[in-house]
């Protein structure tokens, strides 16, 4: 008879794993070992290959002299999409089988010592903790009776496929031709591949039948491997409880047509309408904003002034401009994304030479609101038509989009997972969300008669605007400073101390009615330019570090592992210089001395991801989170399931959580 014993770790593992023999064996003969794995409630593990993120089971082991032990053998595995990310697992007790052949010199009636050090990841959809247990059996030499569960777990494995399919590559990724019968029936298929960094496991798989051939189109991986495969294997879903198949593919033909199947599109409708209706909301959140409101204010009050036909055409032009940049930004976030780089929303904010560049054009508009020169798009006098107010919507869109707002962070982090042409859909609703306001103002009349009449007080109201923008300029040249040191700030200033002075002869010279933007504009080009492209020379690579009033650790996964490991409860945020948001949360609700207190009283470790710069853990961490920007805050309970926090913090929301109310 086996013996079976099933180890326990120090610290208790959420997925608590033992090894059982099937039986005894004859001398040189085969016995099927099984590692059962038995996850708590709301925990998975891993097939062999984890899909976008986790890890299989590893054995490592310790076997009589002439022992051998075969590959693993793994259940059809479960799809598990979280936040956009696909991974492939079991939420419930399953076993993976192991072959074992024994010595061909054992004597009857042996009990052979057999262990394993073994190592996997637990995860929920928002934690995973990697695990290992020592485990241990024997299996005698001999005849006895069989371990009766190995008939179901034998079961729950992949019919092998007596015959190969055929795959070729295309332009989108690879088509797989599998042998299965006209006369068999499958409702809801996904095949589940094994080698890495071959196909998109997220995108939508294409099912077709064509006589007896299923076919499936499984699109290109996002950073795809550079070996083409000789070989391509895998198992093929029938469905929930309908079992799966274990096949390998060779190149060869792949039919076009059949006829198609339903259902296989790894996001839905819904999906897609939430993640629009997201971005949309966040976009109006925005308007909000110290960069953007003064925009705003004084684009609505220059309508007041006009027509219904010239409102209407401003508020188009405004709102186009504001579209299309929100899709430049986003289709530039997703190609950086394919050519492999780690990148989020307001990846821009983490370039010395973009964040030079606004600080230049924070100033500007400083110095226009202020009255030094005449800016006709952002004038209460008169518009410069609909190129003018389709400038200011790109500014607007440029200057207002870097933080992730309350909406904006599942919307945003949808958009990295969806096809192109639904993630872009996202980015045009945050445009539209963010150019609402004013598109409103030039069509609906009424909403403009509530508007104050024009008057001389509209001036001192733009000087008033000043203010906002001008603590903008000072809070990009406080980024500017923590971003690339303080010899790149004072650079950085000094281009824009030329801009604001070459900008006030440029008001002097509008006054007197001289033409002069033949002359001033190709000198402010210029200087953006040296901003964007000589300033960073001058950046300091060294990260600034800041622990705070919480004494929080850098973020890292191994850090936030240890710091679960600990027993302790875990209090994870992740903030940057530039997202106003955060720093507002940190001021009311994180730098305060009762969080403090009560993070103390309750031994929380508290750890920060700084953002700033770019950092492709984070950027990762972020989008296995389901999102694409901060902030993010996340809170580990010494037991119990981890929470995301809301975006917007109030003072009694960490101490409370700390005193477990």
């Amino acid at each position: 008879m086996a013996l079976v014993l099933s180890v326990s770790p120090a610290q208790a593992n959420h997925i608590t794993a033992s090894l059982v023999a099937e039986k005894p064996g004859a001398r040189g003969g085969e016995v099927m070992l099984a590692v059962t794995m038995q996850p708590e409630q709301g925990w998975h593990g891993y097939w062999l290959n984890p899909g976008d993120a986790g890890l299989g089971l590893t054995l490592d082991w310790t076997l009589p002299k002439g022992s051998k032990a075969g590959d693993l053998q793994y259940p059809v595995p479960q799809t598990l999409l979280v936040q956009g990310l696909m991974n492939h697992v079991y939420e419930h007790a399953y076993a993976v089988l192991v072959p074992l052949t024994l010595p061909a010199d054992a004597q009857a009636g042996t009990t052979l010592p057999i262990s394993a050090k073994a190592q996997w990841l637990a995860c929920t959809e928002t934690i995973c903790v990697p695990e290992q247990a020592t485990l241990q059996g024997t299996v005698t030499v001999g005849e006895g009776p069989a371990e009766a569960r190995f008939s179901g777990w034998r079961a729950a494995l992949p019919a092998p496929l007596d015959r190969a399919g055929t795959f070729t590559t295309t332009a989108k990724g690879l088509s797989l031709a599998i042998p299965f019968p006209a006369t068999a029936r499958v409702e809801d298929p996904h095949f589940f591949i094994a080698g890495d960094g071959l196909v998109d496991y997220a995108a939508p798989q294409v099912f077709r039948r064509k006589g007896d051939l299923l076919i499936v189109d499984l699109p290109r991986a996002k950073v795809p491997s550079a070996e083409r495969p000789g070989l391509i294997s895998g198992v093929l879903s029938l469905g929930e409880g309908a079992g799966g198949i274990a096949l390998t593919a060779k190149p060869g033909p792949v039919p076009d047509g059949g006829t198609p199947l339903t259902g296989t599109a790894a996001f839905s409708a819904t999906t897609l309408a939430l993640a629009i209706l997201g971005a949309l909301a966040g976009g109006l959140v925005l308007n909000v904003m110290p960069c953007v409101f003064p925009i705003l204010s004084l684009k609505a009050l220059a309508l007041a002034r006009g027509n219904s036909h010239h409102a209407r055409r401003e508020g188009l032009a405004y709102a186009a401009g504001v579209i299309l940049a929100c899709l430049a930004l986003g289709a530039a976030m997703l190609a950086l994304r394919a050519g492999g780089e780690q990148v989020g929303w307001a990846f821009q904010l983490q370039e010395p030479g973009v964040v030079a560049v606004l600080l230049l054009l924070a100033l500007a508009i400083t110095a226009n609101f202020a009255g030094l020169y005449e800016m006709p798009g952002l004038s209460v006098e008169r518009g410069a038509g609909s190129m003018g107010a389709f400038g200011t919507g790109l500014l607007a869109a440029f200057v207002a989009t870097p933080c992730t707002g309350p909406f904006m962070a599942a919307a945003m982090g949808a958009a990295l997972v969806l096809p192109t042409w639904a993630a872009l859909a996202v980015f045009a609703a945050l445009g539209l969300g963010l150019a609402l306001p004013f598109l409103l103002l030039g069509f609906v009349p009424p909403l403009r008669r509530l508007l104050p009449k024009p008057g001389a007080w509209m001036e001192k109201f733009r000087q008033v605007m000043a203010l906002p923008m001008g603590l903008t300029a000072l809070a990009l040249g406080w980024l500017a400073w923590r971003l690339g040191g303080a010899t790149f700030a004072a650079a950085a200033a000094a281009l824009g101390a030329v801009v604001v002075v070459a900008l006030a002869f440029a008001g002097r010279a509008q006054r007197k009615g001289l033409p002069v933007a033949r002359f001033v504009a190709p000198a402010l080009l210029a200087l953006a330019a040296t901003a964007y492209l000589a300033t960073p020379r001058l950046a300091d690579s060294h990260k600034q570090a800041d622990a705070g009033l919480l004494d929080a650790q850098p973020f890292s996964q191994a850090a936030l592992a240890s710091a679960r490991a600990s027993g302790k409860p875990v209090f994870a945020y992740f903030t940057a210089d530039w997202c106003l948001s955060c720093k507002v949360n940190e001021s009311t609700s994180i730098e305060r001395e009762a969080t403090r207190d009560a993070f103390r009283k309750a031994g929380v470790v508290v750890l920060v991801g700084d953002w700033t710069r770019r950092d492709p853990e984070i950027t990762r961490f972020l989008g296995e989170q389901g999102v694409a920007g901060v902030p993010l805050y996340l809170w580990y309970p010494a037991r119990g399931e981890p929470q995301k926090l809301p975006q917007v913090l109030t003072p009694e929301t960490l101490p409370g959580l700390a005193a477990g109310r």
